[in-house]
């Protein structure tokens, strides 16, 4: 079925617009990497459930993320809506017999979005379990995510270690692939870029939207002929993704105080505005087709359910639901 291929598995939350942290965070990896392995990439639609309790606007949030990904060049036999596939959630709660709430209680990111104010429910706790079944239920290899998921890979990886143990060999051990060099995109505050955070520059704003955006990013208040920082100015780390024909100069009109704050920030502008145009053009004309969206990727629904069962096949003889 791989043809020799390694699994590649990933999602995305559908739980407001995309943005740039999105795109080079993670789906940029997911089309760059399409060719090399065999790519399920899954529409998160259970995980928003947590964030997101709008039925109209979980729908059309999920519709846009498919439309989104498709304008970047996923190839849409390697697209699925989570809900799709319901052994998901079955084999999730197979884990969660596995595991302990104290096991559970030292998730990092349950912590710091119950700090931020997110409601604790049992699904934003149990989020581990349930990303944990998404990738384990594909035979993953390789999961592409971002810094402030590596965790719930290697909590992933602890279920998976701990079913084998106790049922026999059943899922493989996958591994976290990280972009280290943007492992974490700045938003305009400063900030990791975060919906939560509301600091996002949208991955397919307008013209008017990014420069309104940019300009408001916060900088120090060094004039434009003192020397800066490049290690820690968010405009600078913005251009490392938008400017790098431009980047060197860059770094040492920034080190000999011969640009201001001002005039970095309309260059990052233009660039941002040359690399978003392109994509919102394909977004636009692939949203005007009448067609049905959900019927263009259901060969990627069709692969992911026919992996799904036959795993879900196996756990259920193994645990002795099937007798």
């Amino acid at each position: 079925m791989t043809g020799g291929k390694k699994i590649l598995v990933s999602g995305i939350q559908p739980s407001g617009t995309l943005h740039i942290g999105n795109y080079f965070g993670a789906m940029k990896r997911f089309v760059e990497l399409q060719d090399e392995f065999e790519s399920f990439i899954f529409v998160a639609n259970y995980h928003a459930l947590t964030s997101v309790s709008d039925a109209n606007i979980l729908a059309e949030n999920t519709r846009n993320v498919i439309l989104d990904y498709l304008a970047i060049g996923l190839t849409p036999e390697n697209l699925f809506p989570q809900s799709d596939i319901p052994e998901v959630t079955e084999l999730a709660w197979i884990f969660n017999t596995l595991i302990t709430v104290p096991y559970l209680s030292r998730a990092v990111a349950y912590k710091e979005k119950v700090e931020k104010g997110l409601e604790a429910t049992v699904g934003l706790f149990d989020y581990p379990a349930l990303m944990a079944a998404d990738i384990l239920i594909m035979d993953a290899d390789v999961v592409p995510v971002g810094q402030d998921q590596k965790q719930h890979v290697e909590i992933a990886r602890d279920i998976a270690e701990k079913f084998n143990n106790r049922y026999g060999e059943t899922f493989k051990l996958p591994k976290a692939h990280i972009m280290r060099e943007v492992a974490t995109v700045p938003g305009i505050d400063g900030q990791k870029m975060s919906k939560s955070y509301k600091n996002t520059i949208p991955l397919f704003a307008t013209d008017e939207e990014i420069k309104k955006l940019v300009m408001s990013i916060v900088t120090d208040s060094k004039g434009e002929k003192e020397k800066k920082d490049v290690e820690a100015d968010t405009v600078f780390a913005l251009h490392r993704l938008f400017s790098e024909t431009k980047l060197a100069e860059l770094a040492e009109r920034y080190k000999n105080g011969t640009i201001g704050y001002k005039e970095s920030k309309e260059i990052l502008i233009k660039n941002i505005t040359s690399f978003i145009g392109p994509l919102r053009e394909r977004r636009n004309k692939i949203a005007r087709d009448n067609k049905n969206i959900f019927d263009v990727i259901e060969n990627g629904r069709a692969r992911a359910q026919k992996r799904a069962r036959a795993k879900m096949k196996e756990v259920r003889e193994k645990v002795g639901i099937t007798f």
